[in-house]
C-alpha cells in the first residue's frame, strides 16, 4: 500500500471550523481530551492565536486540501526557568490514523522546537481504566513510547469524566543534550521563514 500524500503547513484562523470537527469526537466520545464540552469555533480560534504567539501550530492536509489533523507545542509551565521545555498536543481525523502522519507531525515539531532552543518535550496522556475501557485505550501511551518518550510520572485519579476517574501520565522526550548556558527561546513567528519553509517542505515529502 502506498503512503498517502500529506502537506504540512502553518495553521490559519480559517482552519478553525475544520479543526473543531476533528477535535469534537475526542471530547464527546473519549477520555483522550478531558474537556466536557466542544469549544466554539470562536473559542478554538482564540486558542490557536494564543499558541501561535510563541509556538508552531501545524495542520496536515491531503492533496485535495482536506485537513487530516493538527499538532502544536505550547507552554509547559508558565515560569521563565521552564522556557526551554514545551508540551505537545496532536489530534488526527479518524481516517488519517495509522498512516505515519502522527510520527511525521512529531518529527516536524521536534525540529522546529530545536530551532527555537527548546530541548524537552512533554506529553500529558490519560490512562485507560482496565482493558475494557470504552472511552480510552493505551494507544496514545504506546504511540509516544514508540517515538522515544518515556513515562516519568503519574497523577493518580486526577481526571473525572464519563462517571469514572482516570490517571494522567506524564511522558518526556529529551530532544538533545541542552547546552550549559542556552540561548533565549526564539518565538516561532521570529524563526527564519526560509528555515521553517524548508522543515515543512521536507516533512511533506
Amino acid at each position: 500500500m502506498s503512503t498517502p500524500a500529506f502537506r504540512f503547513r502553518i495553521a490559519a484562523p480559517d482552519d478553525a471550523p475544520a479543526l473543531v470537527r476533528i477535535y469534537a469526537p475526542y471530547v464527546e466520545q473519549t477520555a483522550i481530551s478531558f474537556e466536557y464540552d466542544v469549544p466554539s469555533v470562536d473559542e478554538f480560534r482564540r486558542r490557536m492565536a494564543d499558541v501561535s504567539q510563541k509556538y508552531p501550530y501545524l495542520v496536515a492536509e491531503d492533496e485535495n486540501g482536506q485537513l487530516l489533523g493538527y499538532a502544536y507545542t505550547h507552554t509547559f509551565i508558565a515560569r521563565e526557568a521552564y522556557d526551554h521545555c514545551a508540551e505537545s498536543t496532536i489530534y488526527l481525523a479518524p481516517d488519517a490514523r495509522r498512516h505515519g502522519l502522527g510520527k511525521r507531525f512529531y518529527r516536524t515539531l521536534e525540529e522546529l522546537s530545536l530551532a527555537q532552543n527548546i530541548y524537552n518535550l512533554y506529553a500529558c496522556i490519560g490512562e485507560p481504566q482496565g482493558a475494557g475501557d470504552e472511552y480510552l485505550t493505551d494507544n496514545s501511551i504506546r504511540f509516544h513510547e514508540h517515538l522515544g518518550f518515556r513515562r516519568i510520572g503519574v497523577f493518580t485519579r486526577s481526571g473525572y469524566k464519563f462517571g469514572r476517574w482516570y490517571h494522567m501520565s506524564w511522558a518526556e522526550k529529551l530532544l538533545t543534550e541542552p547546552p550549559e548556558h542556552p540561548g533565549a527561546v526564539i518565538p516561532f513567528p521570529q524563526l527564519d521563514p526560509a528555515l521553517v519553509a524548508d522543515i515543512l517542505r521536507r516533512a511533506s515529502e
